[in-house]
């Protein structure tokens, strides 16, 4: 049974830093290009960061520079380090994984596998 578990959100005000993890099981980990999105109230659901089994990574526009995602293949977790935060970035973050392995970010019905999401909000 696939099981993909987020924990690190929280309150912070803007500048502050949070760091995301996904503790995943059930599937091969390694095999699988990971990536996080957020949705804020009333808006859809938009990828933020990706990771692919080679290590290439991708990010949105908004978050570049403020944002790094990683993988620890040993202990099938993904990681968020957020950093500079803003009041646009409160939202619920969300882990997922898919077998496709591009190093961008791919439509959400790529992914097969996600994680119940983690609120992050920021207050200016």
């Amino acid at each position: 049974q696939v099981q993909m578990v987020e924990s690190g959100g929280g309150s912070v005000q803007s500048g502050g830093s949070l760091r995301l993890s996904c503790a995943t099981s059930g599937y091969r980990f390694s095999n699988y290009q990971m990536a996080w999105f957020r949705q804020a109230p009333g808006k859809e659901r938009e990828g933020v960061a990706v990771i692919d089994i080679f290590g290439r990574v991708s990010y949105a526009d908004s978050v570049k520079g403020r944002f790094t995602i990683s993988r620890d293949n040993a202990k099938n977790t993904l990681y968020l380090q957020m950093n500079s935060l803003k009041p646009e970035d409160t939202a619920m973050y969300y882990c997922a994984a898919s077998p496709r392995s591009t190093g961008f970010t791919l439509p959400t019905a790529a992914y097969p596998y996600w994680g119940q999401g983690t609120q992050v909000t920021v207050s200016s």
